[in-house]
């Protein structure tokens, strides 16, 4: 037992780098992925940002969690697209004909979707503070922050796996992301629910995303968080564990 853990953490660990290299080779991938949120964000604030009441004297504090989660939406696009490809290709049947574990392969390229998302997260971040970010958060709370984070991209790189593992055309493979790009903008993200219409309000403070950006927010801003950050985990942990089961489903069939 003891062997073959360290044989899939190995074999993990090549799939790993094999997947980094190619991203490393290709920056403009963390580059697009970068420019639409960093474009929003410097929209909203100095355009959009004198006329929105969010209740708050800096906006882009305001904003920031939302673009994070925009960010992270749009990145883990690329994972279904790698995947895709590496189905389209044969890899993945390539690599099962070698003496490697099997599950390393997809791993591969979540552990990868983490690395990559949090490149961009960290760039985000500090083009925020060139336009006036601060926060009063200690160690502790960025590091929920982080948690937080990694955990929603880790949630949706699995949703990522099906779509890539699923899909029948590289169009396909990534247009599963377009409506997750967009839900913070049916939500918290940029103005307070009270503003919406009733039904639209009544989904906005229904949907996971609100509930995540109320958690980053107040946790940013040094407030107390709330009911908010079990409903976050909650979410997150539920789209995890479905999205990894099917995932793992469709990665099994690709298999056999």
């Amino acid at each position: 037992m003891e062997m073959m853990k360290k044989h899939f953490f190995s074999d993990m660990g090549v799939m790993l780098g094999r997947s980094m290299r190619h991203i490393t080779r290709s920056m403009d991938t963390i580059i697009t992925v970068c420019i639409t949120p960093i474009a929003m964000m410097l929209l909203f604030v100095y355009v959009f940002g004198g006329a929105i009441q969010s209740g708050t004297d800096n906006y882009v504090n305001y904003l920031l969690p939302g673009i994070l989660l925009m960010a992270i939406a749009s990145g883990i696009s690329y994972t279904a697209y790698r995947l895709f490809l590496d189905k389209q290709r044969g890899i993945i049947e390539r690599f099962h004909s070698m003496p490697i574990s099997r599950s390393a392969v997809l791993w591969g390229h979540v552990l990868t979707s983490l690395v990559s998302n949090a490149i961009t997260v960290v760039v985000i971040i500090l083009v925020a503070l060139l336009m006036g970010f601060r926060s009063s958060a200690g160690v502790l709370p960025w590091l929920a922050v982080a948690g937080i984070l990694m955990l929603f991209t880790l949630a949706l790189t699995w949703v990522a796996a099906i779509a890539g593992l699923s899909a029948k055309s590289v169009e396909g493979a990534s247009a599963f992301s377009y409506p997750l790009i967009f839900l913070p903008f049916i939500s918290s993200a940029f103005v307070p629910t009270e503003s919406m219409p009733r039904v639209v309000r009544a989904f906005a403070e229904n949907q996971p995303v609100t509930s995540i950006v109320e958690s980053i927010r107040a946790l940013l801003s040094g407030q107390p968080v709330g009911h908010d950050l079990w409903i976050a985990l909650a979410w997150c942990l539920a789209i995890l564990i479905v999205a990894y089961l099917f995932a793992m489903r469709a990665y099994k069939r690709k298999a056999a």
